[in-house]
């Protein structure tokens, strides 16, 4: 019965230790940028976009192409802080797990 009582424990432990976590990543931002920071991003913890900042110099051009190359590069440079500060918050905690994102 000590076993079973030791792993609810350990369980609830790590359903909060999760909840915390998926807190954090919500509230947690990184930017991404590109172009010598023509293009900025700013991601949330779970990668969405939550602004874009396109100096108005890049936008004022004809090469759309160029600019929607800067905004992939700014939300990738972005979308690699994430992992990065996941990769920091979990610590030790990761070590050996298939995390997805942090493949």
């Amino acid at each position: 019965m000590k076993n079973v009582m030791d792993l609810q424990k350990m369980l609830k432990s790590a359903k909060e230790m999760q909840d915390r976590l998926q807190k954090e990543m919500a509230a947690l931002r990184t930017e991404g940028s590109s172009g010598g920071g023509m293009v900025t991003v700013v991601l949330d913890g779970h990668k969405a976009l939550q602004s874009i900042r396109i100096d108005p110099e890049v936008a004022g051009r004809e090469d759309v192409e160029m600019l929607q190359d800067l905004i992939v590069a700014a939300f990738n440079d972005g979308a690699a802080k994430v992992d990065e500060a996941l990769a920091e918050k979990l610590g030790g905690l990761g070590a050996g797990l298939k995390i997805p994102g942090l493949g």
